[in-house]
């Protein structure tokens, strides 16, 4: 995902601020235009429909969990893989609660993949945040800290369908899911070092 600009950033912020007001099927086109002061035109210059838009505002979130994971790797306070799997953690917990704003809009979007423009855009953002995570485990490979035995694609893969569970099951049942912090990194920890 590119830079985000400003009048682009407000389209997402305003997107966000909605469905935590209204939640994903009652927001529309329409009333992100109107929150936002901006005109049709310049949404329409972004995407071509609602659906989209909820699409990049889930991109939006792995874009800005990569650039933190970036900075914590890039610290000098940063040693090992406790730093990096804290934050992934940490991000896990926020997005696979029942009212996060991006898990609604995960469900919401999934309950729509009989749609095939909706299957396009999910399986853009499932693509998208594989990518990212191999990206981090091959990161995590370069630097010595997950063997290089470790499967990129498949641990990233296995990961990601564990995220995606913890969502659908945290929204089935509105609350989260008795696993914490410690028990996640731990998870994280042991898939991505016991190969």
């Amino acid at each position: 995902m590119e830079q985000v600009n400003s009048s682009f950033q407000i389209i997402l912020d305003t997107t966000e601020a909605l469905i935590r007001e209204k939640g994903c099927r009652q927001t529309t086109l329409q009333d992100i235009i109107s929150r936002t002061g901006l005109s049709k035109g310049a949404i329409y210059h972004y995407v071509t429909g609602k659906d989209e838009l909820l699409g990049l505002v889930l991109k939006a979130q792995i874009e800005q969990m990569n650039t933190k994971f970036h900075e914590v790797v890039m610290s000098p306070k940063s040693q090992g893989l406790e730093n990096p799997l804290q934050l992934i953690a940490a991000g896990m917990m926020q997005t696979t609660h029942h009212e996060d704003v991006t898990n609604k809009i995960f469900i919401y979007l999934l309950s729509q993949m009989d749609n095939p423009k909706v299957s396009d855009i999910m399986k853009g953002v499932f693509q998208y945040t594989l990518n990212t995570c191999a990206q981090w485990i091959e990161i995590g490979q370069q630097s010595g800290l997950i063997p290089a035995t470790v499967e990129k694609e498949k641990t990233a893969e296995s990961l990601l369908t564990f995220m995606y569970g913890l969502r659908v099951q945290n929204m089935i049942r509105q609350e989260s899911s008795g696993m914490n912090m410690k028990d996640l990194m731990n998870f994280m920890f042991r898939s991505l070092t016991n190969h």
